[in-house]
């Protein structure tokens, strides 16, 4: 799989992209994952990629035309699946869409700043928009960072454990059971005795149990979907 995200704040993706699962996936050999300064297309000798809004409103808004070269220089060299643009307004990231786009081959992920981008880049070059949750942040980075991770950790090869990302909350639409580790009891705090009993049916019914019971607790939405 080949990940291209595109930016004009490339230092904000280093740290996330560079360590722990992804960065190990990278190192694997299992995933690209390439950063563009979208400053490369930037106009005029300050490389401007963003310009006063037509209508008057406040803020800045990032120009089509780097977006567009850049866009296209990629497409030139490879096909791409999806061309995606973090957006709050986009479809809301779960499970799923993770599952589905980590099957895909080569994805082009927009980040978009300051107060937005030129809307002819959603309609003619976006495929896909995708938001984190109902509330704005400064700029794409930092959920494309959390998109990458949430679609690389489901490759094969990724997890150390296989089958770790299959017991994942949300994979069946249910949050996951509790899970506990060595000591057995610390400072009166016991394990739960069926963790510890050795039947692994009757483990597996406490855990599907448990799930769903925290899902109807806290998240009763999802058991819509079940």
């Amino acid at each position: 799989m080949r990940i291209d995200i595109l930016t004009v704040v490339p230092e904000l993706l280093e740290s996330p992209l560079s360590h722990s699962i992804v960065g190990r996936a990278v190192s694997k050999g299992l995933v690209e994952i390439h950063v563009h300064n979208l400053r490369k297309y930037g106009i005029g000798p300050r490389r401007n990629v963003d310009d006063y809004s037509y209508g008057g409103d406040a803020g800045m808004v990032m120009m089509v035309e780097p977006v567009h070269r850049m866009i296209e220089e990629l497409r030139s060299q490879r096909t791409y699946d999806e061309v995606i643009y973090m957006s709050p307004d986009g479809e809301r990231l779960n499970q799923a869409i993770s599952n589905e786009l980590s099957l895909k081959g080569n994805i082009i992920i927009l980040c978009g700043h300051y107060k937005g981008i030129d809307h002819r880049i959603r309609e003619h070059l976006v495929t896909r928009e995708i938001s984190v949750g109902d509330y704005v942040v400064s700029g794409g980075e930092i959920p494309a960072a959390l998109l990458a991770d949430s679609i690389i950790r489901l490759i094969p090869g990724a997890l150390t454990d296989e089958t770790s990302a299959l017991s994942d909350s949300f994979q069946d639409d249910l949050l996951s059971p509790p899970v506990y580790t060595r000591p057995a009891e610390y400072n009166g705090w016991r394990v739960p005795d069926v963790l510890l009993c050795g039947d692994p049916r009757k483990i597996k019914d406490w855990q599907d149990e448990q799930a769903l019971s925290r899902t109807k607790a806290l998240r009763p939405e999802l058991l819509k979907n079940i």
